[in-house]
């Protein structure tokens, strides 16, 4: 995944590809973990019905297997104990991660209630005096969507429509939510190389799948309405759309050299920003052709099967 190409033909498909990836990986690693520590000679019940035994000699006080070698005991409740400990970990990281957005959310609409007004150039949304070019959105039941000063200053009017459409797309389709998981992942193997990767992978994908969805926005009669149209895993806007790529493409570049500038001391970070920025901007230039829908279809498919093997795993004897 980290090495193919086709996951920027339909972003879509490739994240939902990846959680696949992610939640079966756990399973399969929890799963491993748990089937060793509840089999035994002769067991032929699966690691749930081996886990209800287990709880059934727990309960009568005969948690360990007669005639069974101490060291096997041993290698078997270390197994069960790693395997309920991952389990927990994975499962307690998601929930932090959720109520760490939350909290950082409700911080940030206290500070907006303080700091931010509106402005006529960008109807609905909030406007912080700040010089520096920024845009971003903060999802939740109130959702907003704060540009600074520096942005209105930088971007014409045609390449904010652009920008607001954007955000809106993130805010429509929860990205929030969807990076959630792999956050969660880089929390629990903070120098995993893989799972930065990945991380870093989704979030570039989930930015190119917000610039497909701001090009389906239809013509605009100006900044107060831009909904969000289109399909789930569609690419590519009609020329009657009143957002262009050129004109989203011409925004991306404003951010970027606006915000490489002065930042010394994250060269390394500064470099992978601008290499996604590149990214992004060459695919709105010059589109890649879509997947055809039996090619999405066999994704789906994939995905499907990846999260079911394990589950079945788990239940089978």
């Amino acid at each position: 995944m980290l090495r193919a190409s086709w996951p920027r033909r339909s972003p879509a498909a490739a994240i939902l590809l990846w959680q696949a990836l992610g939640l079966a990986g756990g399973l399969a690693a929890v799963g491993a973990l748990l089937s060793i520590g509840v089999s035994g000679p002769g067991r032929q019940v699966g690691v749930v019905g081996g886990l209800t035994v287990l709880a059934g000699r727990l309960t009568s006080g005969q948690l360990l297997a007669p005639h069974q070698p101490p060291a096997l005991t041993a290698v078997r409740l270390l197994a069960l104990t790693a395997g309920i400990a991952l389990l927990s970990v994975l499962c307690g990281v998601l929930v932090v991660a959720f109520t760490d957005a939350i909290g950082a959310r409700r911080r940030q609409r206290e500070l907006l209630a303080l700091l931010a007004h509106g402005d006529p150039k960008v109807p609905g949304a909030l406007v912080i005096d700040y010089p520096a070019a920024a845009a971003y959105c903060l999802p939740g039941i109130r959702s907003r969507i704060v540009v600074s000063v520096g942005t209105l200053d930088l971007l014409g009017p045609a390449e904010l429509s652009a920008v607001l459409a954007h955000e809106r797309a993130h805010l429509r389709a929860r990205h929030d939510l969807v990076l959630l998981p792999f956050t969660s992942l880089r929390r629990v193997f903070p120098r995993s190389a893989g799972v930065t990767q990945a991380h870093r992978s989704v979030a570039l994908l989930v930015e190119m799948m917000a610039d497909d969805h701001a090009l389906r926005v239809p013509g605009l009669p100006g900044l107060t309405s831009l909904p969000f149209i289109g399909q789930a895993f569609g690419y590519r806007a009609s020329p009657a759309c009143g957002i262009t790529a050129r004109e989203l493409a011409t925004a991306l570049l404003r951010f970027g050299t606006a915000g490489t500038d002065g930042a010394p001391a994250g060269a390394l970070a500064v470099a992978e920003a601008e290499g996604e920025l590149t990214a992004r901007v060459l695919r709105l230039l010059t589109p890649p052709p879509p997947l055809s829908r039996a090619t999405q279809a066999a994704i789906v498919l994939a995905a499907a099967l990846l999260v079911t093997a394990p589950l079945l795993l788990l239940v089978a004897p």
